[in-house]
C-alpha cells in the first residue's frame, strides 16, 4: 500500500503502524496529513482500499505539543480510518511496536496500577480486552523482575550458530551443517577466545552476571564432549555467584540424547528448552523437521530423568499445514506434560524463510485467531500466567508471541531482553549486545556469519570494546 505525507515527516511511525494492519499486497493508498493551527494540531489519516475511502482526525493542543503525543495522535487517526476498512477490530489498537508491554510496565513503575493500566490501553491505544489482559499481566511479571536486579547486573547471551537442518519458516542466520561439521572446531575455539576476554572484562568492570542463555541456531547441534567443553570454558571464565538462571536452548528433539542432557545438566545448566513446535507430525514434515512427536516425548522424559525440572516448550500457531483442531491437540499434549514454561508463538512470514519464497498455504488470520483464543483460556485452566511478550514484523493476524509459566517459573533472561532492563552481552557470530543505563540504549554487534566470526578477530574485539567504553564511567549508566 502506498503512503503518502503531508505536513510531517514523521514516516516511520505511521508506516510501522501500517505494516501491521494491512499485508504487503493490499492495494491501496493512505494519505497521513498534519495541520497546524494556532490552537490544535489536527492529524488526518485518509485510506483508499478496494474502491472503498475511510477517513477519522485526531487533535492536541499545539500548546501542548511533543513528539510523543504529535505521533500517537498521527497513529491514532491511522488507526481510527482503518478500522473501518478491516473485516476484523485489530487486537493491538493503534500500538505498532513489538514491545506493547513497555507502556503498561512503564506505568506501573511510576505508580500505576493494573486497573489504571488497562484503561490506558484501551482509551489511548483501543487495544482488545483480551490483549490488555496479556499486556497488564506481563507487566506485573516485570516488574517483579526489575525488583530482582542490582545495578551492577547483566545477562549474557552464547550464540551457537548451527543447525542440523533448516526449519521452511526460519530466516535466523544459522549454519545448516548435515553431517558437514568443519566449522564447529574452529568456531568453538573462537568462542572460547571471546569468552576468556569477556571473562577478564566483566571482572575488571564490577559487572555481574544475572541470567545466562545459551541460544542458536540449535546449541546442541554440538557432540556431548564439545557441549561439555563449552560449559567448562564458562564456568572457568565467569563468575556465576549471582546467576540465578542458566538456560541452554535444546530446541530440536533430534539433537538430544541422555548423555547430552546430563553433559548439560551436570555443566550447570539448570533450565532447557525441548521446542516441539508443533505435536503433528504432518505438520513437521510440512516444516521441514525431520523428528516426530514421539521424539518429543523422548527427548522431554530424558530431561526429566537428567535432572532438569525448569523445562521450556514453544509452539506455533499457524504453521503450513496446520489446522485449528491440530493446534488444540498439540497444546493439550505439551500442557499435559506439565512443563515449567510454554511460550506460544504466531508464525512470522520472514522474508527470507522457505515459506515465503515457496508460497507454501499457511492458515488464515482467523484460524490463527482461534488457535490463539484457545490458547489463553486452556493454559489459564492449567496453572500458567503469561509472563512475557512481543510481536515482529509480518506477524500472521498482527498478534504476538506470549510465554506462559507456572507460578515463580518465569524466564528471566525472556523479561530482561524484551523489556530492555538491563543489559546483554552477547557472544559469538551474529551476537547482538544490547548496552542498557542511564536512559541510553547502545548496540554493538559481531560478525554475522559464522566463517566470518572465525576470521575477523577485529570485530570480536570492537564489540567487546563498546560495552567497555559504555562502563568506563559506571555512574553515568546507572
Amino acid at each position: 500500500m502506498k503512503l503518502t505525507l503531508h505536513g510531517h515527516d514523521d514516516r516511520y511511525a505511521v508506516e510501522q503502524l501500517q505494516l501491521s494492519l494491512f499485508p504487503d499486497n493490499t492495494e491501496g493508498e493512505a494519505v497521513s496529513s498534519l495541520h497546524r493551527g494556532k490552537v490544535w494540531l489536527t492529524a488526518v489519516t485518509k485510506i483508499t482500499v478496494n474502491g472503498t475511502t475511510a477517513a477519522a482526525t485526531r487533535r492536541i493542543k499545539a500548546a501542548d505539543e511533543t513528539v510523543r503525543l504529535r505521533r500517537r495522535a498521527l497513529q491514532q487517526s491511522y488507526y481510527l480510518a482503518a478500522k473501518q476498512l478491516l473485516p476484523v477490530t485489530p487486537p493491538w489498537g493503534a500500538l505498532a511496536g513489538v514491545r506493547p508491554t513497555k507502556i503498561t510496565t512503564k506505568h506501573l513503575l511510576e505508580g500505576g496500577t493494573p486497573k489504571s493500566a488497562d484503561e490506558l490501553l484501551r482509551d489511548v491505544y483501543y487495544v482488545t480486552d483480551d490483549r490488555r489482559r496479556l499486556a497488564v499481566d506481563c507487566s506485573v511479571s516485570t516488574v517483579r523482575a526489575v525488583n530482582m536486579l542490582q545495578p551492577s547486573d547483566l545477562s549474557l547471551y552464547v550464540g551457537i550458530p548451527f543447525c542440523p537442518t533448516r526449519c521452511t519458516y526460519c530466516s535466523f542466520v544459522s549454519r545448516t551443517i548435515g553431517r558437514k561439521t568443519e566449522l564447529l572446531e574452529p568456531y568453538l575455539r573462537a568462542l572460547e577466545q571471546e569468552i576468556a576476554v569477556t571473562g577478564r572484562l566483566l571482572a575488571q568492570s564490577g559487572r555481574t552476571i544475572r541470567t545466562l542463555y545459551i541460544g542458536g541456531g540449535t546449541p546442541t547441534t554440538l557432540s556431548a564432549p564439545q557441549m561439555e567443553r563449552l560449559l567448562r570454558v564458562i564456568r572457568d571464565n565467569f563468575d556465576l555467584s549471582r546467576c540465578v538462571e542458566f538456560t541452554v536452548e535444546g530446541g530440536r528433539p533430534d539433537t538430544l540424547d541422555l548423555e547430552k542432557l546430563q553433559v548439560i545438566r551436570s555443566g550447570g545448566a539448570d533450565r532447557m528448552s525441548i521446542n516441539p513446535q508443533t505435536m503433528e507430525d504432518a505438520v513437521l514434515r510440512a516444516c521441514g523437521r525431520p523428528h516426530k512427536a514421539a521424539d518429543v516425548l523422548r527427548a522431554y522424559g530424558e530431561a526429566v530423568d537428567a535432572g532438569f525440572s525448569a523445562i521450556n516448550m514453544d509452539l506455533i500457531a499457524g504453521l503450513p499445514a496446520d489446522t485449528t483442531a491440530g493446534f488444540r491437540r498439540s497444546l493439550d499434549a505439551v500442557a499435559t506434560l506439565n512443563p515449567a514454561n510454554i511460550t506460544v508463538h504466531t508464525l512470522s512470514l520472514k522474508k527470507g524463510s522457505r515459506i515465503t519464497l515457496e508460497g507454501s498455504r499457511i492458515p488464515s488470520a482467523d484460524e490463527v485467531a482461534e488457535m490463539l483464543d484457545y490458547a489463553d483460556p486452556t493454559l489459564r485452566k492449567h496453572g500458567f500466567e503469561p509472563y512475557y511478550l512481543y510481536r515482529q514484523k509480518y506477524m500472521s493476524g498482527s498478534f504476538e508471541n506470549v510465554g506462559w509459566t507456572r507460578p515463580g517459573g518465569e524466564g528471566l533472561y525472556n523479561i530482561y531482553i524484551m523489556e530492555e532492563l538491563h543489559s546483554i552481552l552477547s557472544l559469538g557470530a551474529g551476537g547482538s549486545t544490547k548496552m542498557v543505563g542511564g536512559g541510553l540504549i547502545r548496540r554493538a554487534f559481531n560478525a554475522k556469519y559464522p566463517r566470518e566470526y572465525i576470521d575477523l578477530a577485529e570485530k570480536r574485539s570492537a564489540n567487546l570494546a563498546a560495552f567497555a567504553d559504555f562502563y568506563r564511567e559506571p555512574e553515568e549508566h546507572t
